[in-house]
């Protein structure tokens, strides 16, 4: 069913001018919202900047990592959704553009795949919809998929704003690890 939608998706998508930029994830240079836990579970929480104002929320718990966006980013369903392995995220953040306007992000999350000698590489596409539908929509496992980013790109570009955040991302392409 979710492969039907996407491919309808496809079909319906319009010919908008979708570019892409990018920002960095420094948490350095972010500002800390949340110390870490005594008991050593929650890692801590920042809120960084993106683009056009639009702020970036990352938080660290149990060795798995959260981001989300926007100006309530912190109430948003993607702030509560990681990937069920430990994690790290890459610096490198996409912002998915349509008209000049931000309408989703890819980032590259590293899960662990056996303790921490081996991670992974999956791409999420989360879709950028303030007030309760910012959540991730599609992930692809990048090492199982020679062109997740063309996929990611296009989930990002025919997915967002339309998907249901009270469903699961949707995996794209070879699931690999996913």
């Amino acid at each position: 069913m979710a492969a039907i939608l996407w491919t309808i998706g496809a079909v319906q998508a319009g010919a908008a001018d979708v570019t892409s930029t990018y920002s960095k994830i420094r948490l350095q240079g972010c500002t800390q919202v949340a110390t870490a836990s005594d008991e050593g579970t929650f890692g801590g929480a920042w809120e960084c900047p993106g683009i056009q104002g639009q702020a970036v929320y990352v938080a660290e718990g149990d060795l798995r990592m959260f981001v989300s966006f926007g100006p309530a980013a912190i109430d948003e369903p993607a702030a509560s959704q990681t990937l069920p392995n430990f994690n790290t995220v890459n610096e490198t953040l996409e912002w998915r553009l349509r008209n000049g306007v931000p309408f989703a992000t890819i980032l590259r999350w590293f899960p662990s795949l056996d303790g921490a000698s081996k991670t992974g590489s999956i791409l999420i596409v989360t879709q950028l919809v303030p007030g309760g539908r910012t959540c991730q929509i599609a992930r692809i496992d990048a090492q199982a998929n020679s062109n997740a980013n063309s996929l990611a790109r296009n989930a990002a570009d025919t997915m967002a704003g339309r998907f249901d955040c009270s469903s699961e991302p949707v995996v794209i392409g070879n699931p690999g690890i996913l």
